[in-house]
């Protein structure tokens, strides 16, 4: 699950970047690099909105689980 949890990460980071270029610059790299409308094109985008709702999963209801998976300790939530 560590595995998973990097690929999510970097997916994430690279689709920042992205929009970030997208809105500073009006530049679609992705478009540039893969084409405009490409199946690859879309099949990253779908790969980075799933990224997101998986971590948006491990930030919410699963942070218990992913904080015993990195640090092996449970998580203690202070309320």
């Amino acid at each position: 699950m560590k595995y998973l949890d990097i690929c999510v990460t970097t997916l994430l980071v690279l689709g920042a970047l992205h929009l970030g270029v997208l809105g500073f610059f009006e530049f679609n790299l992705l478009g540039a690099i893969f084409g405009e409308g490409t199946a690859l094109t879309r099949l990253i985008f779908a790969l980075v909105g799933l990224s997101g709702l998986y971590e948006a999963y491990n930030f919410t209801i699963g942070y218990e689980k992913m904080h015993h998976r990195w640090c092996g300790l449970p998580a203690t939530v202070k309320h």
